[in-house]
């Protein structure tokens, strides 16, 4: 695969993952009010509320005026709200806490080991040259090639004349009887 191929799939792997990312951190579609928990119980002591869904500590419903609103309880325990809805003649249910997919939630934690270990192969990857032998911890090695004798085009009588060629076999000769 080329390098051209290759920046494309990875933007687009890039773009997919922080467009999940930001989908998954994004507010609701719903507007709903915030209001005091004080107000809440005023309201549900003058029969403004339609009906109240408790989902842990965040309560959400419909007024009778027709908004919608929202509030956190200060106390886990709603037994009294409750009994007060069920005078004022008000619909109520509860709700299991949402809770993040398991794939999300393994992908955000291990999202940034992930990133690390990714950067650490792209330079690891760089400094060898991608295995060509052209960066910068390949200059230990060797690119000696051997050659067989009908490789060979430098033969005795192309180096006759020359006196340096005359000087390193002579070198050779003395070291080879050390």
């Amino acid at each position: 695969m080329n390098d051209l191929a290759k920046n494309i799939i990875l933007w687009i792997v890039i773009a997919i993952v922080l467009l999940s990312v930001f989908n998954s951190f994004s507010p609701s579609q719903k507007a709903t009010s915030t209001i005091e928990y004080s107000q809440f119980l005023n309201y549900a002591e003058t029969s403004m509320v339609d009906n109240v869904q408790f989902n842990g500590r965040e309560i959400t419903g419909d007024l009778r005026s027709g908004g919608e609103f929202k509030t956190f309880s200060p106390e886990t325990d709603n037994t009294a709200v409750i009994g007060q809805l069920e005078k004022s003649g008000v619909t109520f249910s509860g709700t299991e806490p949402q809770s993040q997919s398991l794939f999300i939630s393994l992908l955000i934690n291990a999202f940034p080991v992930l990133l690390l270990i990714g950067v650490w192969i792209y330079f690891m990857r760089q400094m060898q040259g991608g295995g060509g032998g052209k960066g910068a911890m390949s200059f230990g090695k060797s690119r000696a090639r051997l050659l067989g004798e009908d490789q060979v085009n430098v033969t005795f009588v192309d180096v006759a004349g020359v006196e340096e060629a005359k000087e390193e076999l002579v070198e050779v000769v003395d070291f080879l009887m050390d």
